[in-house]
């Protein structure tokens, strides 16, 4: 016959003290006594218990599960931000389950209109790159459901979000290129939609406008985030009457796939061309040259995210808070041009 685990009960049984105190020493509450909390700990150890994370979670009205909407599992940036989100929800005893969209709106509607809240105690979300509506998250928000946006955000609903200074990084970005010598920069962005792409577009013109560069609006392309966008985009610029002489991509797949467009005309990468991405995906490590790229700190914003997360799921009154991580240029060889005549 099986034998059946130990429970709260029998450690309580064998101690002579109530239920309700083992199981507060076990959660180390602060009204315990000291002494009591020793020996029930002590006992537990010798016994080898085991909580029953389960009936714990349901005794305390929590599911202890997580739900993590993402566009991607297999991309670097999001991988990492699960790994970060997986650090701090285990840290605090929860579970995650993803929820993959595959970067489909229609997709991401359907499951979450088809979710089953109640077995989750919250969401963390980045909404898919078409997605020009959020009036299913915005239900979910009112009929109480804890919610926090990361990466990609909507503007339209108050809630709290985490994400990467996109203006001040796609600013350094392009700074680096002129302070190169590059003078004729074009922008390969993402998708119009997104906040983000937004953001790094503005950070772009404003290193234009700067340094007294022209903005050229046919240099300004948005499409896809894949690699094989990049390259197409790429061409498209290299069709045109006038040719940029150096490109800031939107991430770093992009810029990847600029620089086998470039590679394939037989354009030096780095001297007569520059590149910059943004993300410092390992690829950018394996191509050659080496991309120069703006580091987004992936692996913060999941750690931040789910203990935003968790402060919403036990606290009903803890208000939305949006936070902003500083990314980090890291300079390698796709853009080593001439010094730049504007600065001395």
């Amino acid at each position: 016959m099986k034998k059946r685990p130990l429970r709260i009960k029998d450690i309580a049984e064998i101690l002579q003290i109530s239920v309700s105190t083992v199981s507060r020493a076990l959660r180390d509450t602060y009204d315990v006594n000291p002494e009591t909390k020793e020996k029930v700990l002590a006992l537990a150890n010798q016994l080898k218990y085991k909580p029953n994370f389960n009936a714990a979670a349901l005794a305390s009205g929590y599911t202890k599960n997580i739900g993590v909407v993402i566009p991607f599992i297999t991309n670097y940036y999001f991988s990492t931000v699960i790994s970060g989100i997986q650090e701090e929800a285990y840290k605090n005893g929860y579970n995650i389950v993803l929820i993959v969209t595959n970067d489909s709106s229609e997709r991401e509607l359907s499951m979450i209109k088809n979710l089953s809240v109640t077995s989750l105690d919250g969401l963390l979300i980045s909404i898919s790159s078409n997605s020009v509506m959020s009036t299913h998250f915005q239900e979910l928000k009112e009929e109480g459901v804890p919610l926090v946006f990361f990466d990609r955000v909507p503007d339209d609903i108050v809630a709290s979000k985490v994400l990467q200074d996109d203006f001040l990084g796609a600013f350094q970005a392009t700074e680096h290129l002129i302070l190169q010598g590059y003078t004729k920069i074009a922008h390969i962005a993402g998708s119009e939609h997104l906040s983000f792409t937004q953001r790094r577009l503005q950070g772009y013109l404003s290193a234009l406008e700067k340094y007294d560069l022209p903005v050229r609006k046919e240099w300004i392309i948005y499409s896809g985030f894949s690699q094989q966008c990049g390259e197409s985009d790429m061409n498209i610029l290299l069709n045109m009457k006038e040719v940029p002489d150096a490109v800031f991509a939107v991430n770093d797949r992009k810029a990847v796939g600029a620089i086998q467009a470039l590679k394939k005309r037989q354009i030096k990468v780095g001297s007569e061309f520059g590149v910059v991405g943004f993300t410092n995906d390992p690829i950018s490590t394996i191509i050659d040259p080496a991309l120069t790229t703006m580091e987004e700190p992936a692996f913060e914003i999941g750690k931040m995210s789910c203990n935003l997360l968790i402060k919403h799921i036990t606290n009903k009154h803890f208000l939305p808070k949006e936070i902003v991580l500083p990314g980090k240029l890291i300079i390698r060889d796709s853009c080593l041009g001439a010094s730049s005549s504007l600065i001395d």
